[in-house]
């Protein structure tokens, strides 16, 4: 997985695969999923981060 903040932009995106993009769905407000042309999901994009978050550039990393 990989996590990318842009500060000037606001933008956190979540990656999972490195599988091309094939369709996005937008349903949510700041909120797009990236699917593989098998439905699995590629990434999650957060429009607006620091409106939901209070540190969008601090990443935590929890293995149980």
């Amino acid at each position: 997985m990989k996590v990318k903040y842009n500060k000037n932009l606001d933008i956190l995106y979540l990656s999972f695969s490195n599988k091309k993009i094939y369709e996005s769905d937008e349903g949510k407000k700041d909120i797009t999923l990236d699917y593989a042309d098998d439905g699995k999901i590629v990434g999650i994009e957060l429009l607006n981060a620091s409106q939901y978050m209070s540190n969008p550039a601090k990443v935590e990393y929890e293995f149980a």
